[in-house]
């Protein structure tokens, strides 16, 4: 009886670490899917709607026939200096900025007009925000190995470059086709990355010896043990976007001396959590949480030295 006891302690545990991504059966698909709504969400407005999406292996010569026309050409930078490649069509780009721009979609057809660096420099973030998402959802799954690691690169005016740029190799592809601010945007988005992923595969952890009598982990031991990520921030601007596009290595932003009294702790999904004041605590950058949310007006949060940041 003994040896059955440890035989179900020891499954629960091999159970509790199996890839997440294998448990809950997150394919590269449903992981785009997921990546795309929640950054979409962070958009107000958007409203984006996923009407259909497709994955296939194509050659360097089909995936050169494939971006639509006057789309957003972004290149994206993944783990070894490999390449890939985000092709927005000029429906889901025109409702974008109109969205970000203006807070909604524009009435009529958008003009048709080529993309430009400044459509490219306001879509890098929701880029970047979909690639993150994507690689959280795979971190599990051996997938994560080509998926992992890409991020928004550079804007390429033109698509003739395409075929000395990209490795002559065989890509992934999905096809994903969106409508945006309830159905006033329409098109697809193209996204392309190497079949051949030179990113780390994820690392099972050990099986550790069970004893007999060992208790069995609980769902509040593996919460508890669970990471929180906190923002530390000291001050927010607005700035016109034109500032923004000028903004160089060097330029100064101001910041009053009183946001050093009053620095907002808010979690991963922006809500305020604490305030605190900045100081320093066994020569790293500190905040020293003050207010109802504080459990103790003595408590000090230690923070990395650059977790103090503008937001």
């Amino acid at each position: 009886m003994a040896g059955d006891s440890t035989q179900s302690v020891l499954r629960r545990k091999l159970a509790a670490r199996k890839p997440v991504a294998e448990a809950a059966g997150v394919t590269p698909v449903k992981a785009l899917r997921l990546a795309l709504a929640r950054a979409a969400q962070e958009v107000p407005g958007l409203e984006l709607v996923i009407e259909g999406m497709t994955e296939a292996r194509r050659s360097l010569t089909e995936v050169l026939d494939l971006p639509p026309d006057r789309a957003l050409l972004g290149m994206l930078g993944g783990p070894g200096e490999s390449l890939g490649l985000i092709a927005i069509a000029p429906g889901v780009l025109a409702g974008l900025i109109e969205v970000m721009t203006m807070g909604r979609a524009g009435l009529g057809e958008p003009a048709a007009r080529k993309p430009t660096r400044t459509d490219a420099a306001m879509s890098a973030g929701l880029i970047d925000r979909v690639l993150t998402g994507v690689e959280e959802e795979l971190a599990a799954s051996q997938d994560v190995v080509w998926a992992g690691g890409f991020r928004y690169a550079s804007f390429l005016d033109d698509p003739r470059p395409l075929g000395l740029l990209l490795e002559d190799v065989t890509y992934r592809v999905f096809l994903v086709t969106l409508s945006l601010a309830g159905g006033a945007r329409r098109g697809e988005v193209l996204l392309v990355l190497p079949a051949q992923g030179r990113g780390v595969a994820p690392a099972l952890a050990p099986v550790e010896h069970v004893a007999a009598n060992e208790v069995p982990v609980t769902l509040a031991d593996v919460v508890m043990g669970a990471s929180a990520q906190l923002t530390a921030v000291l001050h927010r601007v607005t700035i016109p976007l034109a500032a923004v596009l000028r903004l160089q290595a060097g330029d100064v932003l101001p910041i009053p001396a009183a946001a050093l009294e009053r620095i907002v702790l808010e979690g991963a999904d922006g809500r305020r959590l604490a305030e605190g004041k900045l100081g320093q605590n066994r020569g790293n950058r500190a905040v020293r949480l003050s207010g109802q949310a504080s459990r103790s007006s003595a408590a000090t949060a230690e923070m990395r030295p650059a977790a103090g940041a503008a937001g």
